[in-house]
């Protein structure tokens, strides 16, 4: 079995992108990166210094359920290209480790899936936790901040 990293589907980024609320309401903010570390979600690319950006609350689950984690993300302000689904862990990934958790078909937590994860041991994990039939995607979150990095799938 092999996994897939990918970014947020480009039809969410562009509504965002073009005006619609964050998972909280609000309208997302727009920013001017320093260059210092900000990933897109979309591109899966760290933004440019000068490059105008956007965070918003973002909740990755089609549901508002007990289990649908809300936190912030950033985007491109103006429109940026999907990332091509692939093997390998995308360079926004460039922390020591993060959190890589499992969730089942209804969007919950597979218990005992979850933990702080060494970044280039990720998709290893991935894929045992994809493994298992219970899973049927898993998230990467910053476990420093809890915020949504890229999904993973088989």
């Amino acid at each position: 079995m092999s996994v897939r990293f990918s970014g947020l589907s480009t039809d969410e980024v562009h509504a965002l992108q073009n005006g619609a609320r964050d998972a909280y309401g609000g309208a997302p903010e727009r920013r001017i990166s320093d260059g210092d570390g900000v990933p897109c979600r979309h591109c899966l690319c760290d933004f440019r210094e000068g490059e105008p950006y956007l965070v918003l609350a973002f909740r990755p689950f089609n549901s508002v359920q007990p289990y649908a984690e809300t936190g912030p993300i950033f985007l491109h302000a103006d429109a940026c290209k999907r990332a091509a689904a692939t093997p390998h862990p995308p360079a926004i990934l460039s922390s020591d480790d993060y959190i890589v958790r499992g969730y089942d078909q209804d969007e919950r937590i597979v218990y005992g899936t979850g933990g702080v994860v060494a970044t280039q041991d990720i998709a290893a994990r991935a894929e045992r936790l994809l493994a298992d039939q219970r899973v049927a995607f898993v998230h990467v979150r910053s476990a420093q901040n809890n915020c949504f990095q890229c999904r993973i799938d088989n």
